[in-house]
This record gives structure tokens, sequence and C-alpha cells, in this order.
């Protein structure tokens, strides 16, 4: 109890009740996160079985490689996020060192990959209002809608460019925990705020899982659109 005692702030019994009440807070924060994640997909769920053949036709284009490599990406980071909770646990200040820059590593690896579909999205034409031409959904085989095209690539951007949000401020809580482990004030005592932030990151991965076959697996026929 002494040995805590300094960690423990005024309003605390002891540092067990602080420890708590600080997983609690950031599931209270996750649980909001999940009712704005858990409204986007809804909606896009419910067009999604109106205009299924449309949202096939435009899920068909997206990059799923890009997709698939970029969800190993977010898996990997949350391994090494659950070892520096771990090294944190254990005193092992230079592991914890090692697993926040690789988690932060992978992080922006995920937004290099992001990056070039982006880019690849621009280049084929599927950015309503940017750059799109409706004429070549018209001239398929089956045609599809190209306003339903435009509204399932709309869906697309609202929720991977929401994710990238949560993403950016995951880094820069990442970016925060190497400061704070750099000045040695992380320690088997004191190991709440990288278990909170794991808590966080893996949220924004689980995420991830979820965007993946909601947006690239939705088409038919999958293999031959396979390209980098």
């Amino acid at each position: 109890m002494s040995t805590n005692r300094g960690l423990v702030a005024h309003h605390f019994e002891d540092i067990e009740q602080q420890r708590d009440v600080e997983a609690f807070g950031m599931w209270m924060f996750l649980a909001t996160e999940i009712l704005i994640f858990g409204a986007v997909f809804t909606a896009y769920t419910v067009y999604r079985l109106r205009y299924a053949a449309d949202f096939e036709a435009a899920s068909s284009k997206l990059n799923v490689l890009i997709g698939s490599i970029n969800t190993i990406v977010l898996l990997t980071s949350s391994l090494t996020m659950v070892l520096a909770v771990h090294a944190t646990r254990a005193g092992r200040p230079k592991m914890l060192m090692i697993c926040l820059l690789l988690t932060i590593f992978f992080g922006l690896t995920f937004f290099g990959f992001k990056a070039v579909e982006y880019y690849e999205d621009y280049e084929e034409a599927l950015v309503p209002g940017l750059r799109f031409d409706p004429g070549e959904w018209a001239e398929r085989s089956p045609p599809a809608n190209a306003g339903h095209v435009q509204l399932m690539l709309v869906f697309y951007y609202i929720m991977t460019g929401l994710h990238a949000v949560h993403m950016i401020v995951g880094i820069g809580l990442l970016t925060w925990l190497v400061y704070r482990a750099r000045r040695g004030t992380l320690t088997p005592a004191r190991y709440m705020a990288v278990e909170v932030v794991g808590l966080y990151w893996h949220f924004v991965d689980i995420v991830w899982i979820f965007l993946l076959p909601l947006l690239y697996l939705a088409g038919t026929h999958r293999a031959s659109d396979l390209h980098f």
C-alpha cells in the first residue's frame, strides 16, 4: 500500500481502484465509438441489401489485395501492442520501446498502402465528385446504376476515412507513450497508460476487420480482380 500511495490520486482509495476506473473509462469511450461506427455500418448494410448488384459491382473494383495486406499489418501491430503492455508490466523498458516503435511503424505502413490504394482509386475514376465516369458503368455487362455505385463509393471513403482518423489518433497516442518511455515514467507500477492505449488500438484494428468483408469482399467475382 505504501509503495503505491504516491501513484494514487487523492480521490481514489487505492491503486487497484484507480486502475479499474481508468480501464472502465476507456471501455465507456469505446462504447461511444461503437455507436458511431455501428450507425455507419447499419446505414451501409441497409443500402447494400437494397442495391446488392450495384454495390457488388463497385466492390469488385476495390483492391482486395491491399485490403488484405493491411489487415495482416494491423493484426501484427496488435501483437506488438500486446507485447508492449507485457514489457511495461515486466519492467523491460528496452522491449517496451521496441514494441511501441514497431506498432507505430506498422500503423504508418498501413497508411502507405492506403495512400497507394487511394491513388489507384483516383486513376481508375472511382472518386465520386472528383473523378468518376458514369458511362463506364452503363456499358458493363450487366450494367450497373452509376448513382448506386457512387453511393457505395461514398460509404467506402466515409468508412475508411473515419477509420484513418482513428488510426492517426492512435499513432499520436503511441508517440506520447514513446515520449513517456524515454523519460522512464512507464513502469510496472505505472502501466495503465500503455494498457488503455492498447485497448484503443485493438478497437481500431477490429473495426478494420469488419471493413474488409463489408467493403472489399462484397463483390461476387474476386479472383480475377486481385491487382496491386
